[in-house]
């Protein structure tokens, strides 16, 4: 078996820390923290899901109103021991070159795009995590045969749980966190068809 390189040991004996995660200039690119522990991406991502997050980002730039800020794949500090790496953000933030991450009461909202490796953090860890972070919407897409699927959830504060509001496959219209309207099946067309 083979040693862990030395910047895989964690700094203190307790695991990592969120700040921990701008140290580590070896770290693969999409290094996350989740409970303390680094979670790489294992596998390479599916020109599906990329063609995805790129159209979702610059859709919602376009719609976003002053003030917010739409990043792809920018890490979200829910907590001292939690820091993952949505697939796209909306942040009330300024625009910052540095900016290596939002604080969770700057973002309205976090998009996951489903595949294989990450199906069971995007569907309940993520989700539990930006709900008690206090992360207003949330959204899931999944793959679906006649294209993406949009899970549509709104934070009931109180609770700190996220409520399913829609389930969209061809449009998305929606008022919150400001308004937006998407041609679903336009995201993901292919060149020249």
């Amino acid at each position: 078996m083979t040693a862990l390189p030395d910047w895989m040991r964690p700094p203190r004996g307790e695991g990592w820390f969120a700040e921990d995660l701008d140290h580590l200039p070896e770290a693969p690119r999409h290094t996350e923290l989740i409970d303390g522990a680094l979670v790489f991406r294992v596998s390479p991502q599916r020109s599906w899901h990329g063609r995805l997050v790129t159209a979702l980002t610059v859709a919602l730039e376009q719609q976003a109103p002053e003030g917010c800020v739409v990043e792809r794949e920018m890490t979200v500090r829910l907590d001292a021991r939690n820091r993952p790496e949505p697939d796209v953000v909306v942040a009330a933030a300024p625009y910052e070159e540095d900016r290596t991450w939002f604080a969770a009461d700057e973002v309205r909202l976090v998009i996951e795009v489903v595949s294989p490796e990450s199906a069971h953090r995007d569907r309940t860890v993520k989700l539990r995590k930006y709900a008690e972070a206090g992360i207003a919407h949330y959204w899931r897409v999944e793959k679906e045969d006649t294209g993406p699927a949009v899970h549509v959830h709104e934070l009931d504060g109180p609770r700190r749980t996220y409520v399913p509001i829609a389930i969209a496959r061809e449009t998305l219209t929606l008022s919150v966190p400001f308004p937006i309207d998407l041609d679903l099946l336009r995201l993901v067309r292919r060149p020249g068809a």
